[in-house]
C-alpha cells in the first residue's frame, strides 16, 4: 500500500513539474482494495485494470522503474512508452492491461479465464472495475457467460461512490453492486474496501472457488477516492463536500488504519513503520530518476508492436 501511495504521490509532483505528458487517474484512498485483492492471487494469475490502475500492477509485484518510465512515455517503460498512464500492461506479473474505455477490460479478463480453463493451467483471472462500469452491458454479458461456463474469474468492483461526478445512488438500481451477482448464480460479497485484511479474506475465498472449478464470484469493495476523478480535472459544479473529503485522510485512510492495527497488535513499532516508509520512498525516488534517464522511443518505434509476431 505504501508503494502504491508514494508512487502516485510522485506522479502528482511530476504532473505539477510539467514532466507528465497527460493527466493521471489516481487510486489514492483505494490502496487496501487493490492490494488486498491482488495479494490473494499468484504472480502467474491474470489481472485486468481500468483507467485508474497504476496500483494494480504494483500490487501484483511489478517493478516500479518500468511503470514510472511508462507514465513518462519513455522507451524503458513496460510498454515501451506507448501505453502511458491509461493503457499500460505488464505481462511479467499477469497484468493484461487497462483501458480508458469504461468496462473494456472486463471481457478481456473473462476471455483470459476461458483460456486458463481450456488450457487447464489452474490460473484465475482478477477483473477490476468501478461502480460506473457496473452498469455497462459488457459486465452483465461477461458475468452471464462466466457463470454458464463456470469460468475461473473474480469480478472485483472498486465502488468509490462516484462515476466521475455521478453518485452510485443516482446510477445504480440497487444499493450494492454485489446484489447483481444473484442474477448470474454466483456469490456476491460486499466488503470494507478500507480494510486490507477483509478484502484479502473475501478475495481469497473467491480465488479458492475459481481454482476449484466452482465458477466466478463478484466482490464489491466500498472505498473512497481521495482526489478528483482525474488529477487536475476541474469540475465546474462541486459535487462533493470538500471538508468531508479532507477528513477522509484522518478517518478512512487505509494505510493509517492498517498502521494503527499493526502497532496495536505488536507486529511492528512506529519506528519500524517509519523506516518502511523511507525505504519505499527511496525505491519510488529511484524509479523517478530511472524514468527521467530513460530515452524517448525512436521515431521508427511507431511502426513496431502493430501486429502479432508469428513464428514458424
Amino acid at each position: 500500500m505504501q508503494r502504491v501511495r508514494l508512487f502516485e504521490e510522485a506522479t502528482i509532483a511530476l504532473f505539477h513539474a510539467g514532466e507528465l505528458p497527460a493527466m493521471v487517474h489516481l487510486s489514492i484512498g483505494q490502496e487496501a482494495a487493490v492490494v488486498g485483492a491482488c495479494l490473494a492471487t499468484e504472480t502467474s494469475d491474470y489481472m485486468t485494470g481500468n483507467h485508474r490502475s497504476h496500483g494494480h500492477p504494483i500490487a501484483k509485484g511489478a517493478n516500479l522503474d518500468g511503470l514510472m518510465a511508462e507514465l513518462l512515455g519513455k522507451a524503458g517503460g513496460v510498454c515501451g512508452g506507448k501505453g502511458g498512464s491509461m493503457h499500460l500492461a505488464d505481462f511479467s506479473v499477469g497484468s493484461l492491461g487497462e483501458s480508458g474505455i469504461v468496462g473494456s477490460a472486463i471481457p478481456v479478463a473473462t476471455g483470459a479465464a476461458l483460456a486458463a480453463q481450456v488450457r487447464r493451467s489452474g490460473q484465475v483471472s482478477l477483473c477490476f472495475f468501478g461502480d460506473g462500469a457496473a452498469s455497462e452491458g459488457v459486465l452483465h454479458e461477461s458475468m452471464n457467460m462466466a457463470s454458464i461456463w463456470r469460468l475461473p474469474v473474480i469480478y472485483f468492483c472498486e465502488n468509490n461512490g462516484y462515476a466521475v461526478s455521478v453518485t452510485s445512488a443516482e446510477s445504480l438500481s440497487v444499493p450494492d453492486v454485489a446484489m447483481r451477482a444473484a442474477g448470474y448464480s454466483m456469490p456476491g460479497v460486499v466488503v470494507d474496501g478500507q480494510d486490507v485484511l477483509a478484502v484479502f479474506r473475501a478475495t481469497t475465498e473467491a480465488v479458492r472457488r475459481a481454482r476449484a472449478g466452482e465458477g466466478p464470484s463478484l466482490v464489491e469493495a466500498k472505498t473512497y477516492r481521495f482526489h478528483e476523478h482525474a488529477y487536475g480535472l476541474v469540475v465546474p459544479q462541486p459535487y462533493r463536500d470538500q471538508q468531508v473529503v479532507d477528513s477522509w485522510f484522518d478517518t478512512v485512510d487505509p494505510i493509517t488504519l492498517f498502521h494503527d492495527k499493526l502497532v496495536g497488535w505488536g507486529v511492528l513499532t512506529a519506528d519500524e513503520l517509519r523506516s518502511l516508509h523511507e525505504e519505499v520512498k527511496s525505491e519510488v525516488d529511484a524509479s523517478v530518476e530511472f524514468a527521467r534517464r530513460s530515452p524517448f522511443p525512436p521515431p521508427e518505434a511507431a511502426y513496431t508492436d502493430l501486429y502479432s509476431e508469428v513464428t514458424a
